[in-house]
């Protein structure tokens, strides 16, 4: 097995045959903690952001945090019980962009799906940020570091990915639901401290600013917007339906229903205590910065405490695997959006441990990008996020409503009719609201990608009419020639290749690159006593370029004829070890891609194999 197969092997684990995908799918335990990580992870950081952009009008604008918060929570459960309607509908997956297709036009499916694919990338980049600066929290001396540890962790969360969605699963489920447990508890103690008067006084601001705004409905709706980063991944669970084991919709839907339990218990608890416990409200560039949750972790279990390091170990770890929801969907719907033709198909093919390797693979490096480009603050990639995954969620809940009402399905339709209002009034405010804070780059990135599904799908239609075989199409004749190429001695591996250059036509030469004529008549001399049947041509090259006049010299023989098929034969060496190739001038690989791209030469390598 050559040496790049076995280091894969080692990476990402031995191939898994397509009969047994069904051993791949995961129960609603497993299946929760692959798809929803994203979307319960956001406690970490959404009451923060409601907190931090209520700050700019001074303490006594914290107080509002808590009306904000049970906002959302509604807005959580009204989007969640409108995409239980299409799961039921959509037990195959595919989620908003199949719905907005279907039931829209292909113009809005493309919309959705261009937008998810934009919202997966910043889960990514959101979600390693948020949780590199939880362990930063902890150990201040790391902040330094954090653009290097978040590329860390997603190079981590590649690899894992890579090794299949079961596996993937199992690993993911421990670090979430001891979040879950941990959070639990500190909201519990946490109420019990407020009852007891052990914890006293709200939120305060930790850095001064020389002018501070007045509180306004328009700063309110800042702060509504900056939460609703709570929502994102919620659409997680309807777009990878068939992950779950038999019966793939009912399994959906009761993870769909725990989802919903935890959300509003802990994103209520969360904002609850934030807004009546002492902590202070920091940015990331401040020394010393602890989140929100790090804050209320101290004030409840106690500064230093094992528990303390626990939450921040488990807030990392969630954060950090939270975008594993990206890495289980973002792939999948590249592979919905790749069979309409819309993106290269490649993405559409499953590799040999049965997960979309390729949209992985792109996920990981665009996500790394925004974690270079934001330095890894994750208030700089905030401004980016939930933009897109409302305009999904409007357009697939519209989708819904229209299908619903064709079908006379009227207590369905009126259920997402109200989540496309919803969430359709959620959208707007945000645009509104971050647009100047960076929303518009998401608009020109959203342009651009509906760009690109436009251009892609132009070449696959051009592509299908120019191979399509018409009634007049028949077989053609070709008439072929072989240029075989010659080293600058005979030696035993150019003697296969004389044989099967033999065997293609009879119209056959062989080409040899000389930097000088001189050097050239002892191969003659040579060439004439094991194949005299085959003309020997000699090209000279003085500036000792072997690449350049080999190709002149095919273009010339294959000249203007449509039906002239030449064969190029490379003989080529193959060592007994990887890395005794550094020991051998093999000009095979240069010789094949500067023909590649040549219309009627075909190369073809005559190997000989070398002994150790």
């Amino acid at each position: 097995m050559p040496v790049l197969s076995q280091i894969k092997r080692l990476i990402v684990g031995a191939p898994i045959a397509t009969s047994r995908a069904h051993f791949e799918r995961l129960g609603v335990f497993f299946g929760l903690a692959l798809l929803a990580s994203d979307n319960i992870s956001s406690v970490a950081y959404a009451s923060e952001e409601i907190l931090v952009m209520l700050s700019r009008a001074g303490e006594a604008a914290l107080s509002y945090g808590l009306y904000i918060g049970i906002a959302i929570v509604l807005l959580v459960l009204i989007v969640l019980f409108s995409y239980s309607r299409t799961i039921i509908n959509y037990p195959q997956g595919g989620g908003d962009y199949r719905v907005a297709s279907d039931n829209l036009n292909s113009f809005f499916g493309r919309v959705a799906g261009a937008a998810l694919l934009l919202d997966y990338t910043l889960t990514v980049a959101v979600s390693v940020s948020a949780g590199v600066l939880a362990i930063v929290s902890a150990f201040p001396a790391i902040q330094p570091y954090t653009v290097q540890l978040g590329l860390s962790a997603i190079l981590l969360l590649t690899i894992v990915n890579l090794r299949g969605t079961r596996e993937s699963g199992i690993v993911f489920a421990i670090p979430i639901y001891s979040f879950v447990f941990l959070m639990f508890s500190l909201i519990i103690l946490g109420f019990f401290k407020l009852g007891a008067g052990i914890v006293e006084g709200g939120p305060t601001i930790a850095y001064r600013r020389e002018h501070f705004e007045a509180l306004s409905f328009w700063l309110l709706l800042r702060a509504f917007a900056a939460g609703c980063a709570a929502l994102t991944g919620i659409e997680a669970l309807a777009n990878g339906t068939m992950i779950f084991k038999p019966p793939e919709a009912k399994n959906a839907l009761k993870a769909l229903a725990w989802l919903g339990v935890i959300m509003t218990i802990m994103f209520t608890g969360v904002t609850w205590l934030a807004t009546h416990f002492p902590i202070r409200i920091m940015t990331a560039d401040q020394e010393g910065y602890k989140t929100v949750v790090a804050q209320l972790a101290e004030l409840t279990f106690g500064p230093g405490s094992a528990t303390f390091f626990a939450v921040q170990f488990a807030t990392m770890a969630i954060l950090i695997l939270a975008a594993n929801t990206a890495y289980a969907d973002f792939p999948r719907l590249c592979s919905f959006i790749a069979r309409d033709s819309y993106l290269p198909r490649q993405l559409a093919n499953l590799g040999d441990r049965l997960v979309y390797q390729n949209g992985i693979i792109i996920l990981a490096l665009l996500a790394g990008g925004l974690i270079v480009f934001a330095k890894g603050d994750t208030h700089r990639l905030i401004p980016l996020y939930a933009l897109g995954v409302f305009t999904a969620f409007t357009l697939g809940q519209a989708g819904m409503t229209l299908r619903q009402l064709k079908n006379k399905m009227l207590l369905g339709a009126f259920i997402s009719a109200i989540g496309m209002t919803a969430t359709g009034v959620v959208w707007f405010v945000i645009l509104i609201t971050k647009f100047v804070d960076g929303a518009w780059m998401v608009v020109i990135a959203l342009s651009v990608l509906l760009l690109t599904f436009w251009a892609v799908k132009r070449h696959y239609i051009s592509l299908a009419r120019q191979l399509q075989p018409t009634e007049n199409d028949v077989v053609p004749k070709l008439k072929t020639s072989v240029i075989l190429l010659v080293p600058p001695i005979i030696h035993r591996g150019i003697l296969n290749a004389i044989a099967y250059a033999r065997t293609l036509s009879k119209d056959c030469r062989a080409v040899h690159i000389a930097p000088n004529l001189e050097m050239a008549e002892k191969l003659k001399q040579e060439w004439d006593k094991y194949a005299p049947d085959i003309p020997l041509v000699i090209l000279e090259s003085p500036y000792r370029s072997l690449v350049e006049p080999l190709v002149e010299y095919i273009d010339e023989a294959v000249g203007e004829e449509r039906n002239h098929m030449l064969t190029v034969i490379v003989p080529q060496a193959v060592p007994a070890k990887w890395y005794h190739a550094i020991l051998h001038n093999n000009s095979a690989i240069p010789i094949k891609l500067a023909l590649a791209g040549r219309r009627n030469v075909v190369v073809t390598n005559v190997k000989y194999f070398l002994d150790e």
